[in-house]
């Protein structure tokens, strides 16, 4: 995922190296275990980078994750080699949060006063969701029961 101008000084100047490293320690492959909460795999994402996504036939491209969303934590046990369907779902509550205090910057930027309601006012991360097993295929209408019992209509005559 591309880094946004206001987070460069974040990153280490060697991020490109360890972000490769990441990626060739993964083999190429998503290492997401369902923590990105999309429910759409069981076990490791079988994503792999240039290869067609899973369900959407899109072209992968192998993005490196900080499982804690710190950009200066670089310690290999906080990266994670993702596809970027599974690193979006993962981000998407710290995503959130940061929408949330972007637009509370601009509207101050701006001139809207704000009101202060204590820990009510501070955006929370929300909890991850959590991986869900696919459902069960509807049963046949064979065996589905019969909800209504209309009479039947004499010969010759429309309901």
């Amino acid at each position: 995922m591309p880094i946004r101008p206001e987070n460069v000084l974040r990153y280490p100047p060697d991020w490109p190296a360890i972000s490769l490293a990441i990626k060739q320690r993964a083999g190429w492959r998503c290492e997401c275990m369902g923590e990105c909460g999309r429910g759409t795999h069981p076990g490791r994402c079988p994503n792999v980078h240039e290869g067609e996504a899973y369900g959407t036939g899109s072209i992968v491209c192998l993005t490196t994750a900080h499982l804690d969303h710190t950009p200066e934590n670089c310690d290999p046990a906080n990266l994670r080699a993702m596809c970027q369907g599974c690193h979006l779902h993962y981000d998407a509550g710290h995503h959130a949060v940061t929408r949330a205090w972007t637009r509370a910057r601009a509207l101050a930027d701006a001139g809207q006063l704000t009101v202060d309601v204590g820990a009510a006012a501070t955006p929370v991360m929300p909890p991850t969701r959590p991986q869900t097993a696919r459902a069960a295929p509807a049963p046949d209408a064979e065996q589905l029961p019969l909800l209504l019992d209309l009479p039947e209509h004499p010969e010759g005559t429309r309901p």
